[in-house]
């Protein structure tokens, strides 16, 4: 296969037709290596997942529930990967692209217009968008605070530096002393109380200095502008390869200091997350006190972005569809040799969705500890226009000074890599839509032209819409990427009924798996149904609540 993007069709072949495009097909690779150059559609996901639901939504969970809620996030990680591989077996039985296999999931429909599925994907597409613009918001401010445009965004760093540093400083000062207290303290602990103790007389003059807030900077929005300029033509001219490439070594990169920060944490034993606590956050409970309700709300918005979301599921399909591997295994039709491809080309898949997963759950596991141990301990919650400083401060412990600097590296190639791989793939998805729909270009060029314009267009709309929820709130790109995530949750459990359907009334029998892994795909979706309802009546519960109050009044 080449680098080139190959447009994607709703269907890439007759599957009753056993001659069409037969030499396209290509036996699976049969050993480790060969299956490894294979692989790729799951790190482009991997690449997608780590921006928004890792480094915002998990931290900021991490730092409303503390380590409570750590069984959730590891079940939102895990679960959903039996759901993704059914949505690949499917694309590799019939060569379907995932909106026109939706399509065909029994319900409600507007003939030649999709079904009540599609429109509620276009929803939680529209959402998505609004992600995205959090997401390149994010991107503007980790410029921002490196590379200060305006004299009001050079104020503005240095008023909200000294209140971030006065919070943690005062917070580390505290668990010491409270450490002293209980006994356990180590000899150094009276000497780094002292030091704590001068640096706050700094601080509380640093924080007078500085005053009151200066007046509204727009830095970030600024830098979010060209980052999306750039984004657009980027994409327009973009390859598979390319994508491929730039997502896994940014993510990469910055995963691998991630986990260093969390394993060097644990020698420091004021941040370090003990035994105890990790194991309480394994016992299926949840956090104690009043704001629990609130803790679990951002928790389940996060279970439908971390892991593979809703929409990193209905996008794995199409690249797949672009890898190859429905290609290779040919079109459908009563030959063994079909079936034989198609299994290992099913295999080569598997290994995709697995390795990929165990690379997110490791990332979301440290992004969790690392927001549980420091943001939940000091009381800062990643959000509003500091959302990307504060959760620098995740970073301080271990790497002092060079934290904010090292962390704004990574924050810049983690969010950027969402917002880059996830437009690429909102490009193919929206655009099969329409030919579902009955909207789209009639012609396989036309569908290419209109992917390429889109992939120009989205990265636009995503800043138009931060800039806009700037004017009308308060710039909080977290808020938006947590609205997708209720929008993406609530889809979950119709995602999980599209792939039973799928692996009980469509795909191919002779490629079906066994018993067990139907036993886990029973597991996932239910566990997905549950997530979806509890998401959707913890976003409306005020509500009723607040109907019931007034029929009782």
């Amino acid at each position: 296969m080449t680098n080139q993007l190959a447009p994607i069709s709703s269907t890439i072949a007759d599957p009753s037709d056993d001659s069409d495009n037969i030499h396209l097909s290509q036996d699976p690779p049969q050993r480790i290596v060969g299956i490894l150059q294979q692989l790729g559609p799951g790190l482009i996901i991997a690449g997608s997942i780590v921006g928004s639901g890792e480094l915002i939504g998990t931290t900021k969970t991490g730092a409303e529930a503390g380590f409570w809620l750590l069984w959730l996030i590891l079940i939102g990680c895990i679960i959903k990967v039996f759901i993704q591989v059914e949505f690949g077996r499917y694309a590799i039985s019939a060569g379907k692209a995932t909106l026109a296999a939706m399509d065909e999931v029994p319900g409600p429909r507007i003939r030649g217009r999709g079904n009540w599925l599609v429109w509620y994907w276009l929803l939680m597409f529209l959402a998505s968008l609004g992600q995205l613009g959090g997401i390149v918001g994010g991107v503007g401010q980790a410029l921002a605070i490196s590379i200060p445009i305006t004299d009001q965004g050079r104020a503005f760093n240095e008023y909200a530096d000294a209140q971030t540093q006065f919070a943690v400083t005062q917070a580390e000062l505290q668990r010491l002393r409270d450490v002293r207290q209980s006994g356990t303290a180590r000899d150094e602990t009276a000497t780094r109380i002292a030091a704590l103790e001068r640096r706050m007389i700094t601080l509380r003059s640093d924080v007078a200095r500085v005053g009151n807030a200066p007046p509204k900077a727009y830095d970030a929005q600024i830098w979010a502008a060209v980052t999306a300029v750039i984004t657009a033509a980027v994409l327009m001219l973009g390859r598979y390869g390319a994508i491929q490439m730039f997502s896994t070594l940014l993510v990469a990169a910055f995963t691998l200091v991630t986990v260093l920060n969390v394993m060097m944490l644990q020698n420091n034993p004021v941040w370090a997350a003990s035994a105890t606590e990790i194991w309480q956050g394994m016992q299926f409970r949840l956090p104690p006190g009043d704001d629990w309700k609130k803790a679990l709300a951002t928790a389940l918005a996060t279970f439908g972005i971390i892991g593979v979301g809703a929409s990193e599921l209905v996008a794995y399909p199409y690249w797949c569809l672009e890898k190859g591997y429905a290609r290779y295994a040919g079109p459908r039709n009563k030959s063994e040799d079909w079936v034989q491809r198609a299994q290992g080309w099913m295999k080569v898949m598997r290994w995709d969705a697995w390795l990929s997963m165990f690379v997110y759950t490791f990332a979301t596991l440290a992004f969790y500890l690392l927001g549980a141990s420091i943001l939940g301990r000091t009381g800062l919650n990643p959000g509003k226009a500091d959302m990307v400083r504060t959760l620098s401060e995740m970073y301080v412990p271990v790497f002092g000074q060079f934290a904010q600097p090292l962390f704004l590296f990574g924050a810049f190639a983690v969010l950027y890599s969402t917002y880059f791989v996830a437009n690429a793939g909102h490009a193919r998805t929206f655009s099969d839509a329409l030919r579902v729909m009955g909207l789209g270009a009639k012609t396989e060029k036309g569908h290419w032209r209109l992917i390429t314009i889109l992939s120009g267009v989205f990265p636009l709309m995503c800043l138009v819409l931060f800039i806009l929820f700037s004017m009308v709130y308060e710039e909080d790109p977290a808020a938006l990427v947590l609205l997708s995530g209720v929008m993406q949750a609530i889809m979950l459990p119709m995602l999980a009924g599209a792939g039973l359907y799928f692996r009980y009334r469509r795909t191919d029998p002779r490629i079906a798996p066994g018993r067990i892994w139907d036993a886990f795909l029973w597991v996932s979706a239910l566990g997905m149904l549950i997530a979806g309802v509890w998401t959707a009546y913890s976003q409306l519960e005020p509500w009723i609540s607040s109907l019931f109050g007034l029929a009782a009044a």
